[in-house]
């Protein structure tokens, strides 16, 4: 299948969007744009790198790196079910909200549903985030 040009637009007062995603998953995103830079390396899990900077980052064994961050994910997770609030400090914070049960409707039939009351994590940045972005 041959790349398809990237059409650029005319500048828009509005806020950037994320590239809409494609059939098999992957993102069509222009090469200059904050999305491509910010991408986890070809051939590479998300996971896998944050291992490797903690690693590279601490001088310590690539297990020892992907145990810390393990018990760093399990606690949040824990803390997370038991309905707290975890704070990273100029990272941001992680709560649970409830979403109360709603109506809508079913795209394809246009018939009346009822969606179910959830829990939700929210994220919200901190200050030293949201400056350095």
């Amino acid at each position: 299948m041959a790349k398809q040009p990237v059409i650029k637009r005319p500048a828009v007062a509005k806020a950037k969007t994320p590239a809409k995603k494609r059939a098999g998953g992957e993102r069509r995103v222009a090469p200059n744009s904050p999305l491509k830079r910010a991408a986890t390396p070809a051939g590479a899990s998300d996971k896998g790198h944050l291992v490797g900077v903690i690693q590279a980052g601490t001088d310590s064994s690539k297990k020892a790196a992907k145990e810390t961050l393990d018990a760093l994910l399990d606690t949040v997770t824990l803390s997370l079910k038991k309905n707290k609030k975890v704070q990273l400090v100029g990272f941001g914070s992680f709560e649970v909200v409830k979403r109360r049960a709603r109506k809508g409707r079913n795209p394809a039939t246009g018939e009346a549903i009822r969606i179910k009351a959830s829990k939700r994590v929210r994220f919200r940045a901190g200050a030293k985030l949201n400056g350095g972005i």
